[in-house]
C-alpha cells in the first residue's frame, strides 16, 4: 500500500477538561470529541445522546406539494411508480417507499435501472416502459435532480413527477409537482447531508403525518443500511437514524435483512455500523454491480423466510462473483504495469482494458489509489470501442475538475471531487491520459499526499477492554465520525506468527516492559518487511472479541512503519523525482553519489537483495539516500548487471570485477539533464 502521511489530531485540553466535567463523561472521550470539532456542551450532549430531535419533513421545500399530490393519487387509486437506483442507497430507498405505499393501500410499482443497459438515473426508454404499465405518478428516489429532459418527456406522456434526491443541484430544476432535495437553498434545515433513503424517509413521514417514532419502528433498518452504504456524514439526524436502524437490524425485525446477516456469516453477534458497511452493504450493492438490483430489492421486501434465504444466498454468490471479477481485472492491470512501469509514474494513473466490467471498475480504481497513492481512472473498453471509465482520487486533488478539463473528448462525465465517471472512445484514451496529466502537472505542482488521521498517541498501558467499552459512546462510526485510530510509537517487534491459513499475521510487540499482540490482516509473514528487534510505529484500531465466556482485547494494525520516519522529506523527494521524470528541471539530490552507491550495495548484499517494496527499501536505508537517488542508483545497478529488477523485487547477480557506474547511460543522461560535469 502507498505510504501515507500520519497526522496526529490535536485538541484543546482545557476545553476537553471542561466538557468532561460539565457532562460527567470520561476525560479521554471528551478529548476525542474536542479533537473531532465537537467542542461545546450543546453539540457534545446532542452527539452523545441516545435520543435525536428530527426536524419536520415540512422543513424541506416542496414537501407540502408532494404530500398533496400523493394524497390525490391515493384517493383516486392512481398508479404510482417508484423510480430507484441500483446502489445500496437507491435499493433501500425504493424498498422503503414501495412497502410504505403498499401499506397505505396504493397501486404501486417500482423500476430500478440496470447499470449495464440503462445507466444511471432516468432514461427515455424506461419512461416509456413505466407509461405502458398505466402509471400516473412517478416518484424518484436517490436520482432525478438532473433529469430535466426526461421530466419534460414524462409530462408529454400525460404522467406527473415527484423528485426526491440528495445529489447536488444543477442550474435548472426538472419539471415536477415537487422537487425535494436537502441541498435546495429555500429549505429550512441546518443539516443537509442526508442519503437518498433519508430523503425518502422524510417523504414517507410527511405522508404518514404521525409520530416519527412509529415510522422509525417500521423503516429505520432500511434507512440505516442506505445511509451507511452511501457514506454520508454520520452526524446530526443521520446518527439518530442509524442508531434506530441498528436496533431494528439486531432485533431481526425484517426477514430479508435477517437472512442476509446469516448469509454473511453473522447471525449471532450484534452488528455495528462498521459491520453493516462491510457485511450487508457490499452484498446489496453486488446485485446492481453485477446484474440486476431487483434481487436485492425483492430480498428487502420479502415476507417469506425460505424465499429470503434463497435470495440472500444469491446475493452472496453475486458478491463472490464480484470479488472474482475484481481480482481478474487487478491481475490484468498488474501485468500491464510490469510491462509498462511508466503507467504508474504519471500524476494521474489512467489504465484501460478490454471488457472490464463496468460494475466493478470503481472499486478497482479505489484499490489502485490505495496501492500507489495517486488519483486513478480505470477504463473498460467494449467490443464496439466505446469506453466507460471510473475515477477515484486522493484528498486534495479534485478529480471532477481534472476530468472536466478534458470534457471535449468525453461522451459524458459527472461526479464529485473524490469520485467521478466518464465515457469516451477508444482512440481518445491516450489523449485523455496526456491531457489529464498535463492538467495535473500545471494545477498540482506538488501532489497532495495520502493522509492517515490518528486520534492521538496512546500508551500501551491503556490498551484494555475498558478502553473499548468507553469508546462505544462515539458509535455509530462512519463518514466524518470514523472509528478511532491510535498511534503506538517506538514499539519493539518481538516475533511474527502466521495465522488464518498464512494470509494474516500476529505480531508480538513490547514497549517499556509491556507486552501485547497486534493483528495485521491481509499480510503474509513473507510480505512483512520487518524483523524481530525492529523499532516500529503502529496505527491501530481496538475492539474486543468474545470467546469461551470472556471478552478479549483485539488490536488491529491499520498501518505500520519504521520508527522515526520523516514524512515531509519522503513526499518532497518523491515529488521532485516524479516531476523530473515528467520533464521538469531537477535538483542535485537526484544524482546518486559514490557513497550512496556503496551504502545501497552493502545493504543489498547484507539482505541478499530485497523482496519488498521500493518504499520499504527507501525507509530501510534510513532515508539516507533520497528517493530519486535510490531509483537512479537501482537503474545504474541494472545497467551494469549487478542486479535484476523483478517488479520492485531486487535480485543480486554474481558479477566479477568492478562496475563502472559513472559511465552508465543512466548516469550520463542524468548528469546531462542536471548540467553536472
Amino acid at each position: 500500500m502507498a505510504h501515507k502521511k500520519w497526522i496526529v489530531a490535536d485538541a484543546d485540553k482545557e476545553k476537553a477538561s471542561m466538557l468532561s466535567e460539565k457532562l460527567n463523561i470520561d476525560p479521554f472521550i471528551a478529548f476525542l470529541l474536542v479533537s473531532r470539532g465537537i467542542d461545546n456542551e450543546l453539540s457534545a450532549s446532542e452527539f452523545l445522546s441516545d435520543s435525536c430531535v428530527f426536524t419536520s419533513p415540512y422543513s424541506l421545500a416542496d414537501m407540502d406539494k408532494a404530500v398533496n399530490r400523493i394524497n390525490k393519487a391515493l384517493d383516486n387509486d392512481e398508479k404510482i411508480c417508484i423510480y430507484g437506483d441500483y446502489d445500496c442507497d437507491g435499493v433501500t430507498s425504493t424498498a422503503l417507499l414501495y412497502t410504505f405505499f403498499e401499506s397505505m393501500g396504493a397501486d404501486v410499482a417500482y423500476f430500478i435501472p440496470n447499470r449495464l443497459t440503462d445507466g444511471y438515473g432516468m432514461n427515455m426508454s424506461a419512461v416509456d416502459k413505466i407509461k405502458s404499465w398505466g402509471t400516473d405518478l412517478i416518484i424518484t428516489v436517490d436520482n432525478g435532480i438532473s433529469a430535466v429532459d426526461e421530466a419534460e418527456y414524462i409530462y408529454s406522456l400525460g404522467m406527473e413527477l415527484i423528485v426526491t434526491d440528495h445529489h447536488q443541484i444543477g442550474d435548472t430544476l426538472p419539471k415536477a409537482c415537487a422537487v425535494i432535495n436537502p441541498h435546495r437553498e429555500d429549505n429550512k434545515i441546518k443539516f443537509h447531508d442526508f442519503a437518498g433513503v433519508g430523503v425518502a424517509f422524510k417523504l414517507a413521514c410527511a405522508v404518514y403525518d404521525g409520530d416519527v417514532g412509529d415510522m422509525l419502528e417500521q423503516y429505520a433498518d432500511l434507512v440505516a443500511i442506505g445511509t451507511i452504504g452511501d457514506i454520508v456524514a454520520l452526524k446530526s439526524e443521520n446518527r439518530g437514524l442509524v442508531r434506530a436502524g441498528l436496533a431494528l437490524i439486531n432485533a431481526d425485525t425484517r426477514i430479508g435483512i435477517n437472512a442476509l446477516r446469516k448469509a454473511a456469516g453473522n447471525d449471532e453477534n450484534e452488528l455495528s455500523a462498521v459491520d453493516v458497511a462491510f457485511q450487508l452493504c457490499p452484498r446489496i450493492n453486488a446485485a446492481g454491480r453485477m446484474d440486476s438490483a431487483d434481487t436485492a430489492f425483492e430480498l428487502l421486501i420479502c415476507d417469506d423466510y425460505d424465499e429470503a434465504r434463497f435470495k440472500a444466498e444469491q446475493l452472496n454468490l453475486e458478491n463472490t462473483h464480484r470479488h472474482e471479477v475484481e481480482t481478474n481485472i487487478a491481475d490484468d492491470i498488474r501485468e500491464m504495469v510490469e510491462k509498462n512501469p511508466s503507467l504508474i509514474e504519471d500524476r494521474v494513473i489512467v489504465i484501460a482494458g478490454r471488457n472490464y466490467h463496468h460494475g466493478v471498475i470503481g472499486i478497482v480504481a479505489s484499490n489502485i489509489v490505495s496501492v500507489y497513492g495517486k488519483p486513478a481512472i480505470i477504463i473498460g473498453i467494449d467490443d464496439d470501442g466505446k469506453c466507460t471509465g471510473s475515477a477515484r482520487s486522493i484528498e486534495g486533488f479534485n478529480i471532477f475538475e481534472a476530468i472536466s478539463s478534458c470534457s471535449d473528448i468525453l461522451t459524458h462525465f459527472g461526479g464529485h471531487p473524490l469520485a467521478a465517471g466518464l465515457g469516451t472512445d477508444e482512440e481518445k484514451i491516450d489523449v485523455l491520459r496526456e491531457r489529464i496529466n498535463d492538467y495535473a502537472r500545471k494545477k498540482y505542482p506538488v501532489m497532495p499526499p495520502q493522509t492517515l488521521r490518528l486520534d492521538c498517541k496512546l500508551s500501551p498501558f491503556y490498551l484494555n477492554t475498558d478502553l473499548v467499552d468507553n469508546l462505544t459512546a462515539l458509535e455509530p462510526y462512519g463518514a466524518e465520525n470514523s472509528q478511532p485510530v491510535f498511534g503506538l510509537f517506538n514499539v519493539r517487534l518481538m516475533s511474527v506468527t502466521s495465522i488464518g491459513d498464512k494470509k494474516h499475521i500476529r505480531l508480538d510487540v513490547q514497549k517499556k516492559g509491556y507486552n501485547f499482540k497486534i493483528v495485521q490482516f491481509n499480510t503474509s509473514a513473507d510480505d512483512f518487511p520487518y524483523k524481530a528487534g525492529d523499532m516500529l510505529d503502529f496505527a491501530v484500531k481496538v475492539s474486543k472479541n468474545y470467546f469461551k465466556g470472556k471478552y478479549y482485547l483485539s488490536v488491529k494494525s491499520v498501518d505500520v512503519r519504521l520508527n522515526g520516519i520523516d514524512d515531509d522529506k519522503y513526499f518532497l523527494e518523491k515529488s521532485d523525482y516524479e516531476l523530473f521524470k515528467l520533464g521538469r528541471d531537477g535538483k542535485n539530490n537526484l544524482l546518486p553519489k559514490r557513497e550512496d552507491f556503496a551504502l545501497l550495495y552493502r545493504f543489498l548484499k547484507q539482505n541478499n537483495g530485497w523482496k519488498y517494496s521500493f518504499d520499504d527499501l527507501y525507509f530501510a536505508l534510513g532515508q539516507a539516500v533520497s528517493y530519486g537517488q535510490l531509483s537512479f542508483a537501482l537503474d545504474a545497478f541494472c545497467e551494469t548487471h549487478l542486479i535484476t529488477l523483478d517488479g520492485e523485487k531486487v535480485i543480486l547477480n554474481n558479477v566479477s570485477g568492478k562496475a563502472d557506474l559513472d559511465n552508465t547511460n543512466v548516469m550520463k543522461t542524468l548528469k546531462g539533464r542536471l548540467n553536472i560535469e
